[in-house]
């Protein structure tokens, strides 16, 4: 049986959980940083594609900060859907911008 009441154990723990929370939300922020990094040396007018850190598709838009980032299913679905995406697109042009 430990000397330390249990109690004592409560604390750490949810202290150790916040430590790892802060851990990932810093990777998470150098992460959104290094792609506004990069999208700021980017011409204005190109669109660049890029390996994210975490192995997803990144595309950098032209007047956007942050890329438009999936995983390689997700853009293969998403470009199966091109032609529904064109006419869906079309069919709601006054409501877009």
């Amino acid at each position: 049986m430990s000397a330390t009441p249990d109690y004592v154990q409560v604390p750490t723990l949810a202290y150790n959980i916040q430590q790892q929370r802060m851990q990932r939300l810093e990777e998470e922020l150098a992460a959104l940083r290094q792609a506004k990094a990069i999208a700021a040396t980017l011409p204005k007018s190109a669109v660049t594609i890029r390996v994210s850190p975490k192995g997803g598709v990144s595309v950098y838009i032209p007047g956007r900060g942050f890329p438009v980032t999936l995983y390689k299913e997700q853009w293969q679905a998403l470009l199966d859907a091109r032609e529904q995406a064109k006419q869906f697109l079309h069919d709601h042009e006054g409501e877009l911008k």
